[in-house]
């Protein structure tokens, strides 16, 4: 698939500019079918995009639903919580009317019993999605589609909703999303910052097994078109 790339000179720029993209997405979901929906990703890129993106007063933030693409197995008092992110840089100002659906579902494990759980959780939000943001990682993983993963095929084909994953360079026990979830969404963006980031996603986009760099799985699809959003 040949991915639409989006630019800029600085992470202000793009943050911004990412924010009026899916802000534009969260309107027009609204305008619709009078909700809207949105799933994002953690780690340290998209903090400018989720303060810019709280800023955003043309949303309706209380028909807005987010959640994660996802999760370390962590309560969200964690710092190494996906979630406590979210509710530290997103839901605040206007977008703190949002509802916000965590897929944490406590325990030790991602069990059977709390991935069934987390499920129910996320059933309640409006699908399909707005707008699915994914980060990418330096060894090729995407959401917690991870090298070596111990439920890497289920999470790349199964519907899911979400499955419980455990890889090598993952840290934590992880729920994610499965990859025909995420692609149900109006718009999907990979928002990358840095040159080594840069680097590896031209690796990604030759050919190559999906298990050894995983958001080939993404990039080679052609259900829904990619939308790029880098700065160095």
């Amino acid at each position: 698939m040949t991915i639409e790339r989006n630019v800029f000179s600085t992470k202000d720029k793009l943050a911004e500019a990412l924010a009026e993209a899916v802000a534009d997405n969260l309107v027009a979901g609204i305008e619709k079918r009078g909700a809207g929906s949105l799933a994002v990703s953690g780690g340290s890129t998209p903090r400018k995009f989720f303060e810019a993106l709280a800023r955003r007063e043309d949303i309706d933030w209380e028909l807005v639903t987010v959640t994660l693409v996802d999760e370390r197995w962590v309560d969200d008092s964690s710092d190494r919580s996906n979630a406590r992110l979210v509710k530290d840089t997103l839901l605040q100002g206007p977008a703190a009317a949002a509802r916000f659906i965590p897929l944490y579902a406590g325990g030790p494990e991602p069990d059977a019993m709390g991935i069934d759980k987390a499920n129910l959780a996320v059933a309640a939000a409006p699908a399909p999605f707005d707008a699915v943001i994914l980060g990418m990682g330096t060894d090729g993983h995407t959401a917690s589609f991870f090298p070596g993963g111990d439920a890497l095929e289920a999470a790349l084909s199964d519907e899911g909703p979400l499955v419980g994953i455990r890889a090598p360079g993952a840290g934590e026990p992880r729920v994610t999303f499965t990859l025909p979830r995420l692609l149900d969404t109006g718009a999907l963006y990979l928002h990358i910052e840095g040159e080594e980031k840069a680097k590896v996603l031209d690796k990604a986009l030759e050919t190559g097994p999906v298990d050894v760099m995983p958001v080939r799985a993404v990039l080679s699809q052609s259900i829904m078109p990619v939308q790029l959003y880098w700065c160095p």
